[in-house]
């Protein structure tokens, strides 16, 4: 961490704050609208409501990012999220459902603007030949967060209630947008060079550098299947606790649901610059993908919370390798004008499953429990490997200096 500097470790440890609360959040959101409308449907809308927002605005911010100032809409959207999130603390007991779906929303619509902006920030403050390890330095702090920050959220729901866990969000919110506001790098975007370009035409032109790319497009498309998958587990969790394995919505068990899940992203945050320099890239995401289909059957047939608990810390290895290998690829491939664009077009492609997932899970666990409805998370998963090996991602290796795609 030394190494990349000051201004990165403030970048790091903003982050790192802003997870934590985050995951306090994670634990007592979907609570919160548990105990309001017993719904396991509503329940499951708190997670798509988590990423529908990048839908809508992902190729907005990301050509905003590539124009403004990234550390201006960082700390932003900090605040945002601080003054959302204190408006349920001061209602307190007495927020209804639709309070708390809107909150719900609006956290989510300032992180597009926040992480548009950070995925254009990192390689500005790190240096291109840096970024696996910048990355690998932050998930691995952020899954450690993860690692105990559920558990604690359900820890602090249990014994003083959900608002209270919100309120520690809002302190951690305060204090990421201090520290990004006190890193002097500039984060860009940097002088545009020729004539000004229309919003329009910079959002299409970060969607055609994904879709064009040989190496990103795959690794795009493939990682739409996987958060499907992942809008689906991410919804169950509290359902899961509850009705399959017996637990209060305010119980515990909800947080180390989540833990486990956190405990896995913290693995493949470790392992994934070892694995690269062994594995080639596109066999990193084929068999990460391949490894979260038994983890997913044996969840939905888990009686026991320590079963469920083991399955999803192989789920959340799975599920995170997927993610970071992309992020990581299309940081180091794209041009630095596209860094924003780029990276927010292929997050908005490759989240886009999330609130589908999500919303289908929660349905059909209404409908015919959640049994089936994980088997139905388990058959996407699935699909998303024969899609990888179908486009030839188990041969796709990273040329150095890729940064344009054949035309």
């Amino acid at each position: 961490m030394r190494e990349l500097g000051r201004d990165y470790a403030l970048f790091w440890a903003a982050r790192v704050l802003a997870v934590a609360g985050a995951t306090v959040t994670a634990v007592a959101v979907p609570v919160l609208t548990y105990q309001r409308s017993g719904s396991p449907l509503l329940t499951s809308a708190v997670a798509a409501l988590q990423v529908l927002p990048y839908l809508l605005l992902g190729l907005v911010a990301g050509a905003v990012a590539d124009r403004v100032s990234r550390r201006l809409l960082m700390v932003v959207g900090e605040v945002v999220s601080s003054v959302a999130l204190a408006s349920l603390v001061v209602v307190g007991s007495d927020a209804s459902v639709a309070h708390v779906l809107v909150v719900a929303a609006v956290v989510p619509t300032a992180f597009v603007w926040f992480d548009a902006a950070a995925f254009g920030a990192l390689p500005a403050l790190v240096g291109r030949d840096r970024l696996v390890e910048a990355n690998s330095a932050l998930w691995t702090a952020t899954t450690l967060v993860g690692i105990g920050g559920p558990a604690l959220a359900g820890l602090v729901v249990a014994g003083w209630g959900a608002t209270v866990a919100l309120a520690i969000d809002v302190v951690a919110c305060l204090g990421a947008a201090a520290l990004l506001a006190s890193i002097g790098t500039p984060m860009g975007p940097g002088r545009r060079v020729g004539p000004p370009t229309r919003l329009r035409a910079d959002m299409v032109e970060g969607l055609a550098f994904v879709l064009r790319h040989p190496i990103i497009r795959p690794l795009t498309l493939a990682g739409a299947l996987n958060s499907v998958a992942a809008g689906g587990v991410t919804g169950l969790v509290v359902v899961l606790a509850v009705e399959q394995l017996g637990s209060s919505a305010d119980g515990d068990v909800p947080g180390f649901l989540l833990t486990a899940i956190a405990i896995g992203g913290f693995l493949a945050a470790v392992g994934l610059p070892r694995l690269l320099r062994r594995v080639r890239l596109g066999l990193v995401t084929v068999g990460a993908l391949a490894g979260g289909v038994p983890a997913l059957v044996v969840l939905a047939l888990a009686e026991a919370w320590l079963v469920a608990v083991g399955a999803l810390v192989v789920w959340g290895l799975a599920t995170t390798l997927v993610v970071l290998n992309g992020i990581s690829t299309r940081q180091q491939l794209t041009p630095d004008r596209l860094q924003a664009r780029v990276n927010t077009s292929a997050r908005m492609l490759a989240w886009g499953g999330t609130p589908f997932g999500a919303l289908a899970a929660g349905a059909t666990a209404e409908v015919a429990g959640t049994v089936t409805a994980l088997a139905g998370v388990a058959a996407v998963c699935a699909a998303a490997v024969v899609y990888a090996v179908a486009s030839g991602l188990t041969r796709v290796t990273a040329p150095a200096g890729l940064a344009e795609p054949p035309s």
